[in-house]
């Protein structure tokens, strides 16, 4: 599992980043649609990991503070 962290953009829609995985970002419009597509991209970048013989990247812990 990883964390993603959608935040809204000024005028509309969000960002979707994942900090365990960087350069990991997706922008959309609602979250509905922010949500399945996040997971296609993690996916996608994973993917891309394991064909470049690369060692995945660990999860990192993620601390909420406000």
């Amino acid at each position: 599992k990883l964390a993603a962290i959608l935040e809204p953009r000024e005028k509309a829609g969000f960002t979707v980043t994942v900090p365990a995985l960087p350069g990991l970002l997706i922008e959309d419009r609602t979250r509905d649609e922010a949500l399945p597509n996040i997971r296609a991209a993690i996916a996608l970048y994973l993917e891309s990991v394991e064909d470049d013989s690369i060692p995945q990247p660990g999860a990192k812990r993620v601390e909420l503070v406000i």
